[in-house]
């Protein structure tokens, strides 16, 4: 057992008041080892209404004052301290099989055209083994293809032309191989939080919000990582959807500018 501590804060400066939608809390199904609520802290405070989005993650609303404003989270969280789970013999599941909630997850979405990228994605991954094995091809393949660098973040770049491009950040790699796990008829959804450093050697880099995915084999839904391409240890979900568009960490309705933005997530103690 480890225990680590995790947070954020991010200070824009707005010229107007602005509403906005946050997602930055720890997702439902990791609350119970949260050591005290990662409750949402403004500064200066405003009333935050919070409710679940369609796909269950915690959401709060609120209307940010003009000029300064910070915004963060901070708790203690329990892991086990073990690396993400491998089931090497996860089946993969005939689509009139599948249970109806994963459907959704098949189909094309804003960032990943799994229409635009199904002929490519069976000439590629076509004669790979079915069920883990073919999605470890994917992410095999999609962290060889893609460059990884900040100076390559768009927000607006889709799983397509990630493809074409061969350059990103995290969210392209998990918005390529979600399109191409879907066109290969394996239910697919984006995750965004949090992934600690345990266990990777040193120099570490800035720490940073992640994404990676989930996949749909054997009865559950399985974690994946194209951009690291490795079991980690401290993985902190916040949230899941069908891509990017649907967790973005901030929604801001409105002009802004991104003054400061920090995130932790280390054992307790260091």
């Amino acid at each position: 057992m480890v225990r680590i501590h995790l947070g954020c804060q991010l200070t824009y400066d707005f010229p107007q008041n602005t509403a906005m939608i946050v997602m930055l809390n720890v997702h439902y199904s990791r609350v119970a080892q949260l050591e005290r609520p990662d409750h949402l802290i403004t500064n200066p405070p405003v009333p935050i209404e919070s409710y679940r989005d369609g796909f269950g993650n915690w959401c709060c609303r609120l209307v940010a004052p003009a000029g300064r404003f910070v915004l963060g989270t901070d708790s203690v969280i329990r892991d086990d301290g073990l690396p993400d789970p491998v089931a090497l013999d996860a089946v993969q599941h005939a689509v009139q099989d599948l249970p109806p909630d994963t459907l959704l997850f098949l189909l094309p979405s804003r960032y990943c055209e799994t229409d635009t990228l199904s002929a490519e994605a069976w000439r590629l991954f076509g004669k790979a083994p079915t069920g883990w094995g073919r999605v470890q091809a994917i992410c095999d393949f999609v962290h060889g293809h893609i460059k990884f660098g900040y100076e390559h973040s768009r927000p607006t770049r889709t799983a397509a032309e990630a493809y074409a491009e061969g350059r990103g950040v995290c969210r392209d790699y998990a918005h390529l191989a979600v399109a191409f796990c879907r066109a290969m008829n394996i239910p697919a959804r984006y995750c965004t939080g949090y992934i600690s450093d345990i266990g990777q050697p040193p120099p570490y880099a800035e720490m940073d919000f992640a994404a990676w995915m989930e996949v749909y084999l054997g009865g559950r839904w399985h974690v994946f990582d194209p951009r690291n391409n490795q079991p980690r240890i401290g993985r902190i979900l916040i949230a899941t959807g069908r891509d990017a568009a649907d967790v973005p960490l901030t929604h801001t309705f409105g002009a802004n500018n991104l003054a400061g933005f920090r995130v932790w997530t280390a054992p307790v103690g260091e």
